[in-house]
């Protein structure tokens, strides 16, 4: 018999969470102390169910076993037999340091207790409990149904047990789990931070349009989608606020400093598609700008953002955030960057992405475009990242 499964927060993502759990073959209990975003949540997950049935990812009696499996409630008491309890709850300490105090009561001795925080740190949420051994980070990406990737984040008092136990539970999920150190950010949101911020930039300068910067990620960098185009996805609130949140974490380091042009978006409700306004006008009828589609421009637009992402995955390898490999899948399974920047930069040479940086950084004079030193070590050994 598998383990029984809680999640605490029936928004969006926990609803993702449960229904994989549940796919996975646990008995899943769902909680909210709202019963209307419980509605919402079995409603949205019997939709997604039906959808993999039409698609012949499962049969209807497969669908139906995994709806029966899932229980829905308003009581934290119904997670007492649980092994596992993932909370996704709303970014503020307090109330996970409320959530996590009486789950603790709750549940079992040997109950391993999760966040799916994508922000806070996994120290600082697990600091209210008495025994923080079995506490640990569980970070999922949105669509937690879709999205491959999982960041596993032990905390400083996590037990390697526990972190080990997560590792091959959520593999068996048929997720591909990164463990990585609980620092601001983990691997993704933080090695993704100049992807948005540098594209920023080069717009504040008055290089290129939204448009033209674009497509020179899509067509010249053969990213899925080009940052102001997926700003508009996520949402500038929350895209902005999760670079306010890993500058401040970081000690106000300059290589995150948010922009201006994305806080006025913000403040102005032009939140993106979900507001049919955003970096683009997403109102029916409306025309997208056409970019500039100079090719030396574009290529100068794509290196500048590419070194910079590339120095950032090279930082977290410097400071032993993870693994080259973690950090290179999370970023590829994470947030489909079309190579593993570690590999990409290995590709390019690092003398190379060194010289790019080392020319932004004397014109400019910086501390956003100082090279790593795990890059310039690189360089001067000769030897390269992924072994």
């Amino acid at each position: 018999m598998k383990a029984i499964i809680g999640v605490v927060g029936a928004g969006t993502m926990g609803a993702g969470i449960a229904q994989v759990a549940a796919q996975a073959g646990h008995s899943v209990v769902l909680t909210d102390t709202n019963p209307d975003q419980l509605q919402r949540a079995e409603q949205q997950i019997v939709k997604s169910l039906d959808k993999l049935v039409e698609k012949g990812k499962f049969s209807f009696e497969q669908a139906e076993a995994i709806k029966a499996s899932l229980t829905y409630s308003s009581q934290l008491s119904d997670h007492s037999a649980a092994s596992l309890v993932i909370e996704a709850i709303v970014e503020k300490l307090d109330i996970k340091h409320q959530l996590f105090a009486q789950l603790e009561q709750t549940v079992g001795p040997n109950c391993i207790l999760a966040s799916n925080t994508s922000s806070l740190s996994i120290a600082s949420i697990g600091a209210c409990l008495k025994d923080a051994s079995r506490f640990l980070g569980i970070h999922f990406f949105n669509p937690a149904t879709i999205m491959p990737l999982v960041e596993v984040i032990p905390g400083v008092a996590t037990s390697h047990e526990y972190t080990n136990q997560i590792e091959q539970l959520i593999s068996s999920w048929h997720k591909t789990v990164v463990v990585c150190k609980d620092t601001p950010g983990f691997i993704v949101n933080r090695v993704a931070r100049p992807f948005y911020g540098e594209a920023l930039r080069i717009y504040e300068e008055g290089l290129a349009d939204f448009a033209t910067i674009d497509w020179a990620m899509t067509e010249i960098g053969g990213f899925k989608m080009g940052p102001f185009t997926l700003m508009d996805y996520i949402g500038n609130d929350i895209n902005y606020t999760v670079t306010e949140t890993v500058f401040a974490a970081f000690y106000y380091d300059p290589r995150f400093k948010p922009s201006f042009t994305q806080k006025r978006h913000m403040e102005a409700g032009f939140l993106g598609r979900k507001t049919n306004r955003g970096f683009y006008d997403y109102k029916e009828g409306s025309s997208q700008p056409t970019p500039t589609k100079d090719p030396i421009l574009g290529k100068l637009i794509f290196e500048r953002i590419l070194v910079l992402l590339i120095n950032e995955a090279a930082d977290a390898l410097f400071m032993q955030v993870a693994s080259p490999n973690a950090v290179d899948l999370a970023m590829t399974k994470g947030v489909n960057y079309p190579k593993g920047l570690l590999a990409w930069a290995d590709e390019l040479g690092a003398e190379w992405v060194l010289d790019k940086l080392e020319t932004l950084f004397s014109e400019y004079g910086e501390d956003r475009y100082r090279p790593n030193p795990l890059l310039r070590r690189k360089v001067r050994e000769q030897s390269k990242f992924i072994l």
